[in-house]
């Protein structure tokens, strides 16, 4: 993990270094300034080598109706770059976390490469730790949760909770029981509890049916076996014995083997407790054992999913582009009604055609500049103005505006004032005024439409809702019916 990490910071390095003089694109966020330059530096290669990811027709004729008589060109490289650098960015991020998350899971592990375990003082907590072992022989690896004990303490002390301990103890070993008379799985012999100092070694009356660690035999019928359990805290120790009536299920080899195993790894720790080191069991049945420390690495996994984030940012965001174009066409097709209104008011005023043009989109610029929101067909229109005050001819000017907006409807009436500057025709305020009724008609109906879509939109809350309601009046009657 570390390797990777630290390749990865080397190339983001490297990236810096060499996008050092590349013009960033403008940004608010500071931090993203030395990615947008990385990007920049990429982009500029990956259209050199032509790579599809950085050359979306789709993309292009998106940018151009949004952006319209800007340079589609640089709108493109502004895009791609900053796609890239805000990937680049969310890449880094990840890659530090993953490294951080790596060293903070490494740095939990006290098993060292000798099967040493370093304990703590008396004072501290004990430490418990899940570790693996593998036999030579064996061909299944076994899992095991050990506790680590702290240095012991005095005898004056032992003596003045000892009691509470007993109450404790007896609540722990039932483990999974539901009393020590039903006994149906294994007890929970423990060893020690947490937060008092003493340790128990357990013996059986009957280890045929039950054995020190807590493990049962089968037997036909129900059995009683005296447990005696020696609480000792260094030169002092009190004898308990416990009756307790089970019926232990069969163990399979592998359990067998772990049971084993678990009584050696018991054994080894109670004849280490005064070692600050504790040496886990080196053999078993003249057989090497070889212990690891399992410690859940999730470093890989946080790593890959902020990849697979930032991926999946950079290719949703061509799907948001086209989004917001879809969200323009919608906004234009509902401002059409009033346009033609206008102009067939204009135009039925005496105005021509150009001058109604530039009475229009005169009218918007004076409310946009005292704070009314944009609109996209205003601004096209004051763009249509700009390029007849330019020198194009009328005729381009209007085509070229139901060109950007890229809608039936606006195509068409380019066409009908093209017509009218070509041959002249004196019907086009008669046509304007049957655009206007039909595109007034087409609002209704798409009106009618939206509304029907919310209705159903909203009929699963609705009938949530509904139960609820039933609820509330259900309970009541039925809780007076029961009484």
């Amino acid at each position: 993990m570390y390797a990777a990490a630290g390749m990865i910071v080397g190339i983001y390095l490297i990236l810096g270094f060499l996008s050092r003089k590349e013009t960033a694109v403008e940004t608010e966020q500071k931090i993203l300034i030395p990615f947008l330059r990385m990007g920049m530096f990429l982009y500029k290669r990956a259209c050199i080598q032509r790579l599809p990811l950085f050359s979306n027709r789709q993309v292009a004729k998106d940018l151009e109706r949004l952006h319209p008589g800007e340079n589609v060109e640089r709108l493109c490289a502004q895009y791609y770059v900053k796609k890239l650098g805000l990937s680049l960015l969310l890449f880094l991020v990840g890659t530090l976390l993953g490294a951080a998350l790596y060293a903070k899971e490494q740095n939990e592990r006290i098993l060292d490469n000798f099967g040493s375990v370093a304990r703590g003082s008396y004072r501290e907590t004990a430490k418990e730790l899940e570790v693996g072992a593998s036999i030579e022989a064996a061909e299944v690896e076994q899992t095991f949760h050990i506790r680590v004990g702290a240095q012991m303490l005095t005898k004056e002390q032992a003596n003045e909770i000892y009691a509470s301990f007993r109450e404790e103890l007896m609540k722990a070993i039932v483990g999974k029981n539901s009393s020590l008379q039903e006994v149906t799985e294994d007890l929970n012999l423990v060893e020690c509890l947490d937060e008092y100092p003493f340790s128990v070694e357990w013996k059986s009356g009957r280890p045929e049916l039950v054995s020190s660690t807590g493990s049962v035999t089968e037997v036909e019928e129900s059995s009683e076996v005296i447990l005696s359990a020696v609480v000792s805290y260094e030169n002092m120790e009190w004898q308990e014995e416990i009756s307790v009536r089970l019926t232990p299920p069969v163990l399979s080899p592998e359990e067998q083997l772990h049971k084993e195993l678990e009584e050696l790894l018991v054994l080894s720790e109670q004849a280490d407790r005064r070692q600050e080191v504790w040496t886990l069991p080196g053999s078993w049945n003249g057989q090497q054992i070889v212990w690891t420390q399992i410690v859940e690495d999730n470093s890989i996994l946080l790593w890959g999913a902020v990849f697979a984030v930032a991926v999946l940012i950079y290719f949703l965001a061509d799907k948001d582009l086209h989004d917001k174009l879809e969200s323009r066409k919608q906004r234009m097709k509902r401002d059409y009604p009033d346009l033609v209104q206008k102009l067939v008011l204009y135009l039925g005023a005496g105005m021509t055609v150009r001058g109604a043009f530039t009475k229009i989109a005169g009218e918007y610029e004076q409310s946009k500049s005292k704070g009314k929101p944009e609109s996209f067909v205003y601004e096209e229109m004051l763009y249509t103005c700009r390029e007849l005050q330019a020198g194009i001819s009328e005729g381009a000017a209007y085509e070229h505006f139901g060109r950007r907006t890229g809608l039936q409807e606006y195509i068409r009436l380019s066409t009908l004032l093209q017509q009218n500057l070509k041959k002249g025709n004196s019907t086009l305020l008669v046509r304007l005024r049957e655009e206007a009724d039909k595109s007034s008609l087409e609002r209704i109906q798409s009106s009618r439409k939206l509304g029907e879509e919310a209705v159903t939109k909203l009929l699963v809350p609705m009938v949530m809702m509904l139960l609820v309601v039933m609820v509330m009046i259900m309970l009541p009657a039925f809780s007076s019916t029961t009484m």
